[in-house]
């Protein structure tokens, strides 16, 4: 009876010791969320009183033409510079993970677009593909591969590569230094094992190293997915959307739609539009995990 008693108490305490963290979460999270998708539900533009007009705004974003060039982008978009970083950054993990001398300064060093704030890294890009002082263009011009200078954020097909070279360059350095963590901790027998069994470097790494780490790969990938579905700065600062609507995506639309139209309750919308995707990536990566553990 004291068992139980006791157990109820470490439990009550934990509750007690959640609650103010659960509150404040739910003040920061729930409310801001739940409030957006109650305006995806009117008519809002700003100045008027808000009118409840259930799921008209979400059918008007499917009549849109402009809404699947925009989710035609936003997958695009995401999807590219997804695989991008997933190799560049595997690339990276297996170099260091084999570089004894060096390894914390050149790790170091590769963290750094990473940490560096994201507007600055745009802008850095914008200028690096400015149509005519663009050390690209320049650089090509020099080396006599163009006669002039490539227009990289004006065409619609090149901006769209634009933004996504800008993406992978600040985030391959996450998917790098979580492989490589993960790598850290595969025994180093396995791989002892498969060199007596004459096991080359390929073989290794998908029998060995890319098995033992897949759940890391998993869950990385799901957050920058989450995380580049859901990137304005980069897209805004260096095209705006454009040209046209080239890389307009779901996080320039809705800004375009509340911001500069004031339509907010269109641009809620738009907004959550991309939200069942993320719940059922999120859904099939914890599903997965759990398989995995058990």
């Amino acid at each position: 009876m004291n068992a139980l008693t006791d157990r109820h108490r470490e439990r009550l305490l934990g509750y007690a010791l959640l609650a103010p963290v659960a509150i404040f979460l739910a003040g920061l999270v729930a409310y801001p969320f739940l409030s957006a998708i109650y305006l995806s539900l009117t008519e809002k533009i700003v100045g008027y009183p808000a009118h409840f007009v259930g799921l008209k705004n979400y059918s008007a974003l499917l009549e849109s033409g402009r809404f699947r060039i925009v989710a035609w982008n936003s997958a695009a978009f995401t999807v590219g510079s997804i695989v991008v970083k997933l190799v560049v950054g595997m690339a990276m993990a297996l170099a260091l993970h084999h570089v004894v001398r060096g390894n914390q300064f050149i790790r170091g060093i590769l963290l750094l677009p990473w940490v560096i704030p994201t507007v600055v890294i745009a802008l850095t890009w914008k200028w690096l593909m400015d149509l005519f002082r663009g050390l690209i263009n320049v650089a090509l011009i020099d080396v006599g591969v163009v006669r002039s200078g490539v227009h990289w954020l004006g065409d619609p097909t090149l901006a769209m590569v634009s933004v996504i070279m800008a993406n992978v360059w600040r985030g391959f350095p996450f998917f790098g230094v979580s492989f490589l963590a993960a790598m850290q901790t595969v025994p180093q027998e396995l791989y002892d094992a498969a060199a007596v069994d004459g096991a080359g470097g390929w073989h290794k790494f998908w029998q060995i190293t890319l098995p033992s780490i897949k759940g890391v790969v998993a869950v990385v990938t799901l957050l920058s997915t989450i995380v580049t579905l859901n990137d304005f700065n980069i897209v805004y600062i260096m095209t705006r959307g454009g040209p046209g609507a080239a890389t307009h995506i779901f996080a320039t639309y809705s800004y375009e739609l509340g911001i500069m139209s004031q339509r907010w309750g269109l641009a809620m919308a738009a907004s959550l539009a991309s939200l069942p995707l993320v719940a059922l990536l999120i859904v099939a990566v914890v599903r997965y995990l759990h398989r995995e553990e058990d």
